[in-house]
């Protein structure tokens, strides 16, 4: 899957919005885009990067919320 940075976005912040997890994925992403790292932190805007395919049964973590008061 190919996504277009936006302002300000981050290679984590592509992977979480687009496949729901970070885990294992940025290391995927940096493999799929050589080079990409040498942007810095923030990627410039319109910049292409390539998102490897998200895996089958594996989803964003899930968190009980507790609330004090109901």
């Amino acid at each position: 899957m190919r996504v277009t940075a936006q302002q300000n976005d981050t290679i984590d912040l592509l992977v979480f919005r687009y496949l729901g997890s970070t885990a294992g994925y940025v290391e995927q992403t940096l493999e799929l885009n050589p080079g990409i790292a040498g942007f810095g932190p923030v990627l410039p805007m319109g910049t292409v990067v390539t998102l490897p395919d998200p895996q089958p049964g594996r989803t964003a973590a899930t968190q009980e919320i507790v609330q004090l008061w109901e």
